[in-house]
């Protein structure tokens, strides 16, 4: 009941050309441990991607497809169980601002003085770039941006694709900027929406943070010029809830870590620098977590002696049917994908926003 009052608070912002998180991408912060949300699973129907799943659940790639093994993310399958990874160890803090976490594929934004969390999915920068990891601001805000293509993207397009791309590109459909876009203090970095939404979780930029039109549009009208956005690189979350100890584990990126200590490492020297700075003394499956740090399937997981696995966990899962037709390529504007025929209220997700007409923006 809490989730969804505050969804209905803070969605008043929100264009609604496509439909939402079925969670709430908005969560209250935790009050005791770090971790927000559950697994849950729906059933997929034929014509369903995992990726088409994973979007209305404000899932990336990256976890939709990790938290899914063996499952074919183009063609799931009639009736295939399909977990959704939407349980979070919230990054290290401090808890303000926006944080991407890299690694993760995330956004969070910690809203001041509201006690929640949003969190959306985020592409990041391609193999052969790499992001700074540091604190800035949001400097400027943007509707419908235009785009002067700097000097190194206009490059490598001509070097990689022999494509000689505009230098400037108009508001518009064709806009790879989207219709929405903030300016960090970063030059030449912005967080901003896509018309190509399926590099979403995935390594799809030269440097931006991309995310999805509707998920922009939620975001967009909250966060006032100022506000600070930290960029960390964290693959091994480790959490706690209810006394057990958590590990949310992301492939990581090496770009930020060529040499020095191994995946594995670094994640034992993250929980035990957790336990220790949160006088926690659970007896830790280190088979599980040589495991998930090779697997890194993006779940968030428990890894004390003795708890379920993710197999055990998922299979215990309750799952309803997925009740939304494909996206398909309209959806690179946010279009809206219907309700099947034959899908009944009460197995689809009933959330309550502010409906925009087409073409109308936040304020």
């Amino acid at each position: 009941m809490l989730q969804n009052t505050l969804r209905k608070i803070f969605l008043v912002g929100c264009i609604a050309l496509a439909p939402l998180a079925a969670l709430a991408t908005v969560f209250p912060l935790p009050e005791q441990g770090n971790m927000v949300g559950n697994l849950q699973a729906v059933t997929s129907h034929r014509d369903d991607t995992l990726l088409d799943i994973g979007r209305f659940y404000d899932i990336g790639y990256n976890q939709e497809v990790g938290a899914n093994p063996g499952v074919n993310p183009w063609l799931p399958g009639q009736a295939s169980k399909v977990v959704i990874p939407n349980e979070y160890v919230l990054p290290s803090g401090p808890w303000s601002g926006i944080v991407v976490n890299i690694p993760a594929r995330r956004i969070y934004f910690f809203p001041e003085g509201r006690g929640v969390v949003f969190t959306y999915p985020v592409g990041v920068f391609l193999p052969g770039w790499k992001e700074s990891l540091t604190t800035t601001s949001i400097i400027q805000k943007f509707k419908m941006p235009a785009w002067n293509v700097p000097k190194n993207i206009h490059a490598w397009f001509e070097k990689k694709f022999h494509m000689d791309i505009p230098w400037y590109w108009p508001p518009g459909a064709e806009n790879p900027m989207g219709e929405l876009a903030m300016e960090t203090g970063l030059s030449g970095i912005f967080i901003h929406g896509t018309y190509h939404p399926w590099g979403i979780g995935m390594r799809s930029s030269q440097g931006c943070f991309q995310m999805y039109p509707e998920n922009v549009a939620q975001l967009f009208p909250m966060v006032p010029v100022g506000t600070s956005v930290r960029i960390i690189d964290e693959p091994n979350m480790v959490g706690e809830r209810n006394g057990q100890i958590y590990l949310q584990c992301y492939k990581p990126l090496h770009a930020y870590h060529k040499d020095g200590p191994t995946d594995l490492q670094r994640a034992v020297v993250a929980i035990k620098q957790f336990m220790a700075a949160n006088h926690l003394h659970e007896e830790i499956d280190w088979a599980r977590v040589r495991r998930m740090v090779a697997e890194h399937n993006t779940v968030a997981l428990p890894i004390g002696v003795g708890t379920p696995t993710y197999a055990t966990l998922a299979q215990a899962l309750p799952a309803k049917p997925y009740a939304y037709a494909p996206y398909g390529p309209a959806a690179n504007g946010a279009a809206v994908p219907p309700p099947l025929p034959l899908a009944s209220a009460a197995n689809q997700d009933q959330i309550n926003v502010k409906v925009y007409l087409p073409g109308q923006k936040p304020s």
